[in-house]
């Protein structure tokens, strides 16, 4: 019976899908120039290789509109926390703050993303 109960415990153990960490901004930094914004975006992710890695993040208007994406080619195990960029967002003179959005190849859209208030607005 024991033996039973374990094989069970096993084999349900492995049936569960595991949920990976979704990746954690840390850090954003927001900068207008010219009419248009610049985004340096700090990520935290468990990366464990090409199966498993954030992969992007995103700048949202509080309604939803997507108003740039962020796509990160490969994995960051060796470089955590790692920044990365992203210039040219055009973002409406209304908007006095946005949502900064992280991805994981495995797991997809974080639930929450961060808010970020717009500097001078």
């Amino acid at each position: 019976m024991i033996r039973t109960a374990l094989l069970v415990a096993i084999v349900a153990c492995f049936a569960v899908p595991l949920r990976a960490d979704p990746p954690e901004i840390t850090e954003v930094t927001a900068r207008e120039a010219g009419g248009v914004w610049r985004f340096d975006v700090t990520i935290l992710h468990p990366d464990t290789g090409w199966d498993h890695y954030a992969d992007g993040w995103e700048v949202l208007a509080p309604d939803g509109t997507r108003l740039g994406f962020r796509e990160l080619f490969h994995p960051h195990v060796e470089e955590q926390p790692f920044t990365r960029s992203l210039s040219g967002i055009t973002i409406p003179d209304t908007l006095t703050e946005v949502i900064v959005r992280p991805r994981c190849n495995l797991t997809g859209w974080a639930e929450e993303g961060v808010r970020v208030a717009l500097p001078g607005r």
